[in-house]
């Protein structure tokens, strides 16, 4: 008896760690692509610094502004793309956990 409801009690909760699982896929995916992408930032401001010291007018200057700012555009758009990925398999995951929960309990013709 006590088998059986240990076996009941796993096999009710099994979606429940599945959702866990997925959240804890994505928040860790998450969390390596925001690494990734402050990494990414701190590398061009480092060598943003290193290459103002080689400007010899206000020209080249704005010059290296824009194109840091570019560079960080390019980044941080890069990252919104893979974090909005995450998320949406995160989602397809989700809905697939909980379509397959509601059809186990759907009558069988």
């Amino acid at each position: 008896m006590f088998q059986d409801m240990t076996k009941a009690l796993d096999q009710s909760m099994g979606p429940f760690k599945e959702l866990v699982n997925i959240q804890t896929r994505m928040l860790e995916e998450l969390t390596r692509q925001q690494m990734a992408c402050t990494k990414a930032c701190i590398d061009a401001t480092v060598e943003q610094t290193r290459q103002m010291q080689q400007c010899s007018s206000p020209e080249d200057l704005v010059k290296l502004q824009q194109a840091y700012a570019k560079e960080l555009e390019q980044t941080l758009t890069a990252a919104n793309d893979s974090n909005m990925k995450a998320l949406a398999d995160a989602r397809d995951s989700v809905e697939q956990l909980a379509h397959d929960a509601f059809d186990a309990f759907a009558p069988k013709p």
